[in-house]
């Protein structure tokens, strides 16, 4: 009992996922140079939000990452985890006047907010994987094999890609087997470098439905490819010329990240949770 005791006193609150949840949003904002995405001074290869934007969209998700990791603490089925998250898109939208920040987030960090939620103890990337397949796996497999009427999914069947959906139900291999070792691989180093460093080694190998639609296939492989030949020049420490070079080529060619924005968020959110 003493030792149950101890697992549970070990565990965040919801309140201190939620949080951390929102500030790893902030993290992946803050960041720059990004390839593409938008950060606190630069649209990016977005015409139609900016920074503002995603503030707007943050405080407006503030309570949705507490009350999911309170779902998954209470055992709720999958259902109504996704129940939550439609509601937190009616509000990100309402927030934004109809703009896309953060879909992708709501579902990925949602996900894990819940399952570490759920584990009661204190959380590591391990734990909280494993939950998640063990609580929701089932149904993120059925739900991946309902046809998507999103932009990105619908790229992704198009091509043969991995959808979102189709890396949920697989317990986020891109998070957990390449982001999370490349943020620990980046520690000591100053932490807009392990950021960026770890975006790129993201962008490297994962199929980015938003890239995929944006740019068909020759934009996802031309973003994976200039991204490999980063992090093989040196990456982030080399300085940031090599970034803000091809951030130029990516809005030259309208492309954006943004699944691997999220991915990135999601490391962050791991690294301040455990």
């Amino acid at each position: 009992m003493k030792a149950r005791l101890a697992r549970i006193a070990d565990a965040p609150s919801a309140q201190q996922i939620g949080r951390a949840a929102t500030l790893a949003l902030y993290d992946e904002l803050a960041l720059s140079p990004k390839p593409g995405l938008v950060t606190l001074t630069d649209r990016g290869s977005h015409a139609d939000m900016d920074a503002h934007s995603f503030m707007r969209s943050l405080f407006a998700l503030r309570s949705y990452f507490v009350r999911i990791a309170e779902l998954g603490a209470a055992g709720a089925p999958f259902e109504a985890l996704e129940r939550c998250g439609i509601a937190a898109e009616a509000r990100m939208l309402a927030a934004t006047g109809g703009i896309n920040t953060h879909r992708g987030a709501i579902f990925m960090l949602g996900l894990l907010c819940a399952s570490a939620g759920a584990l009661g103890q204190r959380p590591t990337p391990a734990l909280i994987r494993q939950t998640l397949l063990e609580r929701w796996g089932d149904a993120l497999a059925a739900r991946a094999q309902r046809p998507s009427t999103l932009p990105g999914g619908l790229a992704a069947r198009r091509l043969h890609l991995r959808s979102a959906s189709a890396e949920a139900a697989l317990g986020f291999p891109t998070l957990f087997e390449t982001a999370v070792p490349a943020l620990h691989k980046a520690r000591g180093l100053p932490t807009r470098v392990a950021h960026l460093d770890t975006l790129f080694a993201i962008m490297a190998v994962l199929d980015d439905s938003n890239l995929a639609h944006r740019g068909g296939l020759e934009g996802l492989r031309f973003a994976q490819t200039a991204a490999r030949d980063f992090l093989a020049r040196g990456g982030a420490s080399q300085g940031m010329a090599a970034a803000e070079a091809i951030g130029h080529d990516f809005v030259r060619r309208n492309l954006s990240p943004g699944g691997a924005a999220d991915t990135l968020a999601a490391a962050c959110w791991l690294d301040r949770l455990s």
